[in-house]
């Protein structure tokens, strides 16, 4: 059992996100940071989708009811249980009692957190994860509130963590974010209607250092840079989107969408950011600079295969590394 201290109301429980329903409007929702949360899955030997919280509103603090494993992963952010500092991308068991404090991060900007086992909630079409803007799943349909109390599924076998707990280098998974205030560089690929902008309109997707405006959230985030405009006047039906979808509205302004996007809309697509880099979305603050660039379809595939190769080699260390039974 674990008690909520203090959070931020769009802290909240989430697992990888609920697949096969877009056809009936019902998004993925699901973690932002998707390779974050299945690490600290992964580190404890839980299934990757098991329910896990995402933090993104800071300071964060629970206790422990009882003795239980745990990692934190995503955001560098300062943390501590019961006093002692704690490292990132860290696996350890707490004691009952214990209290973890997470801080404001120093780069990032949503942690995650696991337990050995998953957090108890019931399931809402075959998944665990909260969707806060259509306010079902996890716990309520909502963000995290103080004196809330989470169960957690018992473990298929007991986790037995080394005393200092087990952890490991991100760098191979992530490649490291860019320090804070750096560009963020993300890799695309063009989209239905890429064809349809202007020339001088494709030139300044490229080009510019787009920011991240105060318009962001868990649906998608708004960037500010120049216009761009199509080559003709153009109205489209609704049509399907997905997390990492770019579209244009009338403004001219690009909106991403992200793990709380709509499964459909009518706003035309200049492109898609490829599945491996919606991580570094997921960690970039308000006002931070970013840049696309076009890759192929093979460099895309490559990318998340060598994303889940990474995954799969941190699983089978943190395996070694533990003493389960």
């Amino acid at each position: 059992m674990l008690e909520i201290l203090s959070t931020g109301g769009v802290n909240c429980v989430q697992d990888l996100g609920r697949t096969g329903y877009l056809d009936v409007g019902v998004g993925r929702s699901g973690a932002m940071d998707r390779p974050a949360l299945e690490a600290a899955n992964g580190l404890l030997g839980n299934d990757a989708n098991a329910a896990g919280l995402e933090i993104s509103l800071f300071p964060f603090r629970l206790r422990f009811a009882a003795d239980a494993a745990f990692a934190l992963t995503g955001a560098d952010c300062p943390a501590s249980l019961d006093g002692r500092p704690l490292p990132g991308w860290w696996a350890k068991r707490a004691k009952a009692g214990d209290v973890l404090k997470l801080d404001l991060p120093r780069d990032g900007v949503r942690a995650y957190l696991a337990f050995a086992g998953g957090i108890d909630v019931p399931p809402v079409l075959g998944s665990r994860a909260t969707d806060l803007k259509s306010g079902f799943g996890g716990l309520d349909g909502r963000g995290l509130k103080r004196g809330d109390r989470l169960s957690l599924c018992e473990p298929a076998v007991r986790i037995c963590l080394p005393d200092g707990g087990i952890g490991f280098d991100p760098t191979e998974l992530r490649g490291g974010l860019p320090p804070a205030g750096g560009l963020v560089r993300l890799r695309i690929l063009p989209s239905a209607e890429f064809a349809l902008f202007t020339a001088e309109a494709r030139q300044r997707f490229f080009a510019t250092e787009w920011t991240v405006t105060n318009d962001a959230n868990r649906m998608g985030y708004r960037l500010a840079g120049p216009e761009l405009a199509l080559s003709r006047p153009l109205e489209l039906f609704s049509h399907g989107i997905v997390p990492g979808t770019v579209q244009v509205p009338p403004s001219g302004q690009p909106i991403i969408q992200l793990a709380e996007a709509n499964t459909c809309g009518g706003y035309p697509k200049i492109a898609n950011v490829v599945e491996a880099d919606l991580w570094k979305l997921a960690q970039a603050p308000v006002g931070a600079r970013l840049r696309f660039e076009e890759v192929s379809l093979e460099a895309a595939v490559t990318a998340i295969a060598r994303e889940r190769a990474a995954l799969a080699d941190m699983k089978a260390l943190a395996a070694l590394a533990r003493r389960d039974t």
